[in-house]
């Protein structure tokens, strides 16, 4: 029952981690099949979207197998830092058009989908670490960004605390990639094991602290600038 517990639990920051971070993509989708024939436009929607998905899989699989090695775990987590700031901070997206055929729009789609999921599959890679979670989450939260994504995003305007939650939640994974890094493990056991304990609990705590924080002060900067 407590694996199950467990795995339960991976899955559910998998989905929201995707969620969270994918919340514009489908704007992508959207603006990428605008100029498609009426008649063609779910079909080329559906097809971008299965090239999309397969395409994400494919580089998670990657990703997964690339965090074995020794000290890229720790260099994903010092990644997935910056992801978490930007998020916060905020980051500009160009959401470009598509074109009126169905293959043009198909093209864009998964193009500007790999591009844009880059970091987040990083994100759910660190969450996870293997790929069948990641798997289950694409699966699950990829209808959900398709048909929800205008109701995430305003939920997330609404609800800054969203936001700041999922932030916390890679910043958190981040710290806990660089310390359970086979070679950081490794240093920290060689050089101060009486301080290992604590770093690998206070390090993910660290972290959550000094991205939120930074993020909260660039949020409210930006407000001030902008009034």
């Amino acid at each position: 029952m407590e694996t199950i517990g467990m795995e339960l639990a991976t899955l559910l920051k998998v989905i929201g981690v995707d969620l969270i971070l994918s919340g514009d993509n489908a704007i992508v989708i959207a603006l990428a099949a605008k100029d498609v024939p009426a008649d063609l436009r779910k079909k080329a929607i559906f097809w971008g979207t299965f090239g999309a998905i397969v395409l994400r899989l494919l580089i998670a699989a990657i990703i997964v197998s690339l965090l074995k090695i020794p000290l890229i775990s720790a260099i994903g987590g010092i990644l997935l830092v910056r992801i978490a700031y930007k998020l916060l901070a905020g980051k500009e997206k160009e959401h470009k058009a598509g074109g009126s055929t169905v293959a043009s729009a198909v093209r864009t789609i998964i193009i500007a989908d790999a591009v844009m999921s880059l970091d987040n599959v990083l994100a759910l890679a660190g969450v996870a670490h293997e790929f069948l979670p990641i798997l289950l989450g694409i699966l699950i939260s990829i209808p959900i960004i398709i048909w929800g994504s205008q109701i995430i995003l305003k939920a997330m305007e609404k609800l800054p605390i969203i936001v700041y939650a999922g932030a916390g939640l890679l910043a958190y994974t981040a710290g806990e990639m660089i310390v359970k890094d086979q070679k950081i493990d490794a240093f920290l056991h060689s050089f101060a094991p009486n301080l290992t304990k604590t770093i690998h609990v206070g390090l993910p705590i660290g972290l959550v602290i000094i991205v939120v924080g930074m993020g909260y002060f660039k949020r409210k900067n930006k407000k001030i600038e902008a009034s």
